[in-house]
């Protein structure tokens, strides 16, 4: 006999994707070093990054408010998830679960872009660690961002941070460890 799920077919508004990732190289001051780690970035996603300003001055680290100190890439679609795979493979597919947070977003870092599979080091460029941070939705999330009648999202139709899990270890075959 089969039950009322099996008979019932999915909800294609339910499903969770991957929305974007973010990849960041902070490199904590302007000038040559900023340059590389944008050549880095650029040679790893296939795409050219901008640079992000500091926030505000610290002077104990010699940063000045509006000084290019980072830069940053945005990919989506196939991209995204070429790159979400090769960076997962650089941490051997396992996350932390505090690397989750309660709005279906997640982060991990690579201490060095060369653990990278497919990557080869530069002598000229040197060595530069990364932060990924995925963005999970579900269809639909875009009302709230459309300029024309935005509207909010549902509490029910948010990604929790089990689904993000859940979609992370079916779909990326990543191990979730505690701690």
């Amino acid at each position: 006999m089969q039950t009322v799920t099996e008979t019932l077919p999915k909800n294609p508004m339910r499903e969770v994707k991957l929305a974007k990732v973010v990849v960041h190289i902070g490199v904590g001051k302007s000038g040559e070093m900023l340059e590389k780690a944008r050549k880095v970035l650029q040679e790893l996603t296939g795409q050219k990054p901008c640079t992000r300003q500091a926030k505000m001055t610290v002077k104990e680290f010699g940063i000045r408010e509006g000084e290019p100190i980072a830069c940053m890439s945005t990919l989506r679609g196939e991209k995204a998830v070429t790159f979400l795979k090769r960076g997962l493979d650089a941490v051997s597919n396992t996350l932390k679960r505090s690397s989750f947070d309660e709005h279906g977003n997640f982060a991990f870092g690579i201490k060095e872009h060369i653990e990278i599979p497919g990557t080869k080091y530069v002598p000229e460029l040197g060595i530069f660690g990364m932060d990924v941070i995925g963005t999970l939705e579900r269809p639909g999330f875009r009302i709230k961002r459309r300029r024309i009648r935005p509207a909010p999202i549902g509490k029910s139709h948010r990604v929790s941070k089990d689904d993000a899990i859940n979609f992370m270890t079916e779909k990326f075959a990543v191990q979730i460890r505690e701690a």
